[in-house]
């Protein structure tokens, strides 16, 4: 079963979603039959490349509003995180330009190695206020993974995958998606923002049906009281 997720590593309620849908993956039974694909979206294409905002300055002035008020606009957010296991630390993140965290996204591609890097990303981000368009971070990232840091560098200095990021955006226009997260299952079915798991299951349950799998079974307990054989484990 193939999802293709239009998301961006600094959009928060990317990382609820991601979540949800990798819990409804493993409740549902279809732990290793799903191949996910991440797709570009920029939710702040004009963010400045240095010097940028923090999170909650940026919030401020959308909204022309102090401090405090932009803290209570993410007591909301902060709660719907905490529901899927996230501590969000809106005191730490800053506003970040996305573009070389989703060209080098792109090469993580080739080893598999897409989704740790993403969740290595939006933890950074989203918990420890890391800086997802500086290189020390993304290398530091890459290092986690065990890919080659000079190509990754390579890659961070050159304009590498650029016409990916162009095709996930013509992609996302040809769908009509206007915004992230959102989730495309086997190009017949999707999901708008983070919805909670009880949608997810839902749909992965009807695409499942298209494709013609079927949900393993999950075994609960230790499975030690058992007899087999004539033979029962005392």
């Amino acid at each position: 079963m193939k999802i293709e997720i239009f998301t961006d590593f600094t959009c928060p309620f990317c990382y609820i979603a991601k979540r949800e849908l990798e819990r409804a993956i493993d409740t549902s039974g279809y732990k290793g039959q799903v191949d996910i694909e991440y797709k570009a979206y920029q939710i702040g294409p004009e963010t400045p490349k240095v010097n940028a905002p923090t999170f909650l300055d940026a919030l401020a002035k959308k909204y022309n509003a102090t401090r405090e008020e932009v803290r209570s606009m993410t007591e909301n957010m902060a709660s719907r995180a905490a529901e899927v296991g996230l501590s969000y630390n809106f005191e730490k993140m800053t506003t970040a330009h996305t573009e070389k965290a989703h060209r080098l996204a792109k090469w993580t591609q080739q080893f598999g190695q897409a989704s740790a890097y993403t969740e290595a990303l939006m933890a950074g981000y989203f918990m420890a206020g890391e800086d997802v368009n500086d290189d020390s971070f993304l290398l530091r990232v890459i290092e986690q993974l065990g890919l080659d840091i000079e190509e990754a560098q390579d890659i961070l200095a050159t304009n590498v995958f650029l016409e990916a990021l162009d095709q996930d955006r013509y992609d996302a226009q040809q769908l009509g998606i206007q915004s992230v997260p959102f989730f495309v299952f086997e190009n017949r079915y999707g999901i708008k923002g983070a919805e909670p798991i009880e949608v997810f299951v839902r749909t992965l349950h009807q695409t499942a049906k298209i494709v013609g799998i079927q949900p393993t079974i999950q075994l609960m307990g230790d499975g030690e009281d058992t007899c087999t054989d004539g033979a029962c484990n005392l």
